[in-house]
């Protein structure tokens, strides 16, 4: 019962036999006195004594674990080197990352790679030989794949949990393991693989329960984006999932393009989760991976690491002279990005430069954390978001692209400091090849190209004849005239 009346609380006081009398009750019927008798008390001694033998009281939250040393900065190197002429994608970049990460003394034991499904196609069952798979009562079976080198090997000591296609076991191990250091005091990081939206789509419920208790760990959301696995069912063309990650509050959202950025992202988790220095370690990084081949480039140098972390670093910039844009994008529309700043200096005379967005969410709650203070210390000086910050001096319209829908790039757009348009994937996907969904998309190199010069037509910086010219001159309505190569075909 919420609320008792006063007749009721007498009749529960008499036959509980608890000492309070009339009027205590009567004085107040709808906040009747405590009562404790005393620690001395035989019941009380009775339920002190078998706490004790049970382990102590719940809830209660351990803070204090074993002190894990970090990975020195080489373990990183492989993602920073680039790929030289060999295409590869984010995925098998991070699969490359995460086997030195497991090879490493110091945290190497305490990684434990989730994966519910898929572990060829992202390129882990390069982990089966050495790091095992875990089961308690050993294999008992004859794989199907026993002549391969890299055949399906489980153990009691095996470091990796294979649950089978099981989405919902898969993130209770996740949040066993990434709740490890606090219920068990030994930190484990635990490495969570899933296919585009099994993750925060079918399993968001659990996730924001893991981030309730404090969970840590990366969730790696592969064959990210609507366009890059395509013809395979709905379930593959995720153009959502940064959304559906940006509102939980422990989650860390990335949607790196380059390896390099990867490698800066996954340390800079593993120290904040794991360093014991950042004021809030209970946090879990979700990083985006694509499955479409490129060439990866190594890391520039004086690589902006502040700004990749932070969200926002100037990429590429323009190589002529003209009217200035800005071309901003995410994940594996960074390419796209650099296609359209060719032709637009190559066809239009347009001068553009490109910046690569680690995080719209990051940036998004760096602003709104910017004007919460400014609302609350009227007096103090002015906070500006970081991504305002970046882009002060940046000239011309800015133009975003992401291979998800218009309200990812969106999350920024009260915080960009000019005329601001988005590019994005709304709608379910679409079975064709790469280029032709970009295409129905709108979200190739050349639509962005078209999108650019609408924004200087709009500022009265191009003449108005050559958006028609550009329609055109690119078959913007021909859903079969996607761009080609590394920045929208087929691999």
């Amino acid at each position: 019962m919420k609320k008792m009346t006063l007749d009721n609380l007498k009749k529960f006081r008499d036959e509980m036999h608890i000492p309070i009398t009339d009027a205590a009750l009567e004085a107040d019927p709808y906040q009747p006195p405590f009562y404790h008798p005393g620690e001395d008390d035989e019941a009380i001694q009775y339920m002190q004594e078998r706490r004790r033998e049970l382990g102590g009281y719940v809830p209660e939250r351990r803070t204090k674990h074993t002190h894990i040393e970090l990975p020195e900065a080489k373990t990183y190197d492989v993602v920073k080197k680039g790929s030289g002429k060999q295409e590869i994608a984010t995925t098998m970049a991070f699969a490359r990352l995460l086997k030195d990460l497991l090879r490493d003394k110091s945290i190497g034991n305490r990684i434990v790679p989730i994966i519910p499904d898929e572990a060829r196609t992202f390129g882990m069952d390069a982990y089966f030989p050495t790091a095992k798979i875990y089961n308690p009562a050993g294999q008992h079976y004859t794989s199907v794949d026993r002549e391969q080198l890299l055949a399906y090997k489980e153990s009691p000591q095996g470091q990796i949990v294979h649950v089978g296609i099981n989405e919902a076991g898969a993130f209770a191990a996740f949040t066993a393991v990434g709740t490890s250091y606090a219920t068990h005091g030994e930190p484990l990081i635990p490495v969570y693989v899933f296919y585009s939206m099994f993750g925060f789509q079918r399993t968001g419920d659990a996730m924001w329960a893991a981030g309730d208790q404090m969970a840590r760990g990366f969730i790696m959301g592969a064959t990210a984006g609507r366009t890059t696995l395509t013809g395979e069912g709905l379930q593959h063309a995720d153009g959502h999932s940064l959304l559906l990650a940006s509102t939980n509050p422990a989650v860390v959202s990335y949607d790196a393009a380059y390896g390099y950025e990867l490698g800066h992202i996954v340390r800079d988790g593993i120290e904040r989760m794991y360093g014991g220095k950042h004021e809030d370690p209970n946090v879990m990084y979700y990083l985006t991976l694509y499955n479409e081949p490129l060439v990866q480039p190594a890391e520039p140098e004086n690589f902006d690491v502040e700004g990749a972390l932070k969200g926002i670093y100037h990429l590429s910039s323009a190589t002529i002279t003209g009217p200035k844009a800005q071309l901003l994008a995410s994940g594996v529309a960074v390419p796209w990005a650099l296609e359209a700043q060719q032709l637009l200096a190559s066809d239009w005379g347009v001068a553009a430069d490109v910046w690569s967005v680690t995080s719209w969410t990051e940036l998004r709650r760096d602003g709104l954390a910017a004007e919460e203070f400014n609302f609350l210390n009227p007096n103090e000086e002015p906070r500006v978001p970081y991504v305002t910050t970046k882009l002060a001096e940046a000239k011309g319209p800015f133009v975003a692209l992401t291979d998800f829908m218009h309200a990812v790039p969106d999350q920024i757009r009260a915080f960009v400091p000019g005329d601001f348009a988005t590019l994005g994937a709304d709608d379910f996907g679409f079975s064709d090849t790469r280029a032709a969904a970009r295409r129905f998309f709108k979200i190739d190199s050349h639509s962005m190209v078209v999108r650019t010069l609408q924004s200087l037509v709009k500022r009265g910086e191009m003449d108005p004849a050559v958006l028609a010219h550009a329609i055109e001159k690119y078959s913007l309505h021909d859903v079969n005239a996607g761009t080609t190569g590394s920045a929208g075909g087929e691999s």
